[in-house]
């Protein structure tokens, strides 16, 4: 599925930084779509959003657990494992790809990193510590940094006892 004129854009940075919610909008601006996510309950989430902005015909669902699949499907909300890999789509998208290091799980996201290809664009996204690895593998990547709207602070150890909520 190799097209020369496609873009490749990896999208990296920490996390609560919004790089999946740019990636939906991203994919939903395309007429067709796959997206991979590394959970089954992320995956549930997206389809769920998609489904909101797009309608339920247009979305499918495919988990290990769940598939939903209309016949009129364009996008297709899956699991990494369960991305189709016969579908031509002008988007891809893969998330948390630093999942590639896994030792149980890595190899799938390494492959989908190599081979899955939108025809019109295609983006990775995950941790910063993927740059070199993405750059190394895939050739005329361009990096978007994506940079945490709040700072996270370190408040000290506490108790377990404490930060539970009692309801009797």
């Amino acid at each position: 599925m190799e097209n020369q004129s496609q873009k490749v854009i990896a999208l990296l940075g920490p996390t609560n930084t919004g790089k999946t919610y740019v990636a939906i909008e991203k994919m939903l601006e395309h007429e067709t779509g796959i997206f991979g996510l590394p959970l089954r309950l992320l995956a549930r989430e997206v389809y769920d959003k998609c489904v909101s902005k797009v309608g339920i015909e247009k979305v499918a669902l495919i988990t290990g657990e769940e598939k939903i699949i209309p016949s009129t499907a364009n996008y297709f909300i899956c699991t990494v494992e369960s991305m189709p890999k016969d579908k031509v789509v002008d988007f891809i998208a893969i998330d948390e790809i630093q999942m590639s290091a896994d030792r149980e799980r890595g190899h799938i996201f390494t492959q989908r990193m190599l081979e899955a290809r939108g025809t019109i664009m295609t983006m990775f996204l995950g941790s910063q510590v993927m740059a070199n690895i993405i750059n190394d593998l895939i050739e005329d990547v361009e990096f978007e940094k994506k940079e945490r709207y709040s700072k996270l602070s370190y408040s000290g150890i506490k108790k377990i006892s404490r930060l539970i909520v009692k309801f009797f």
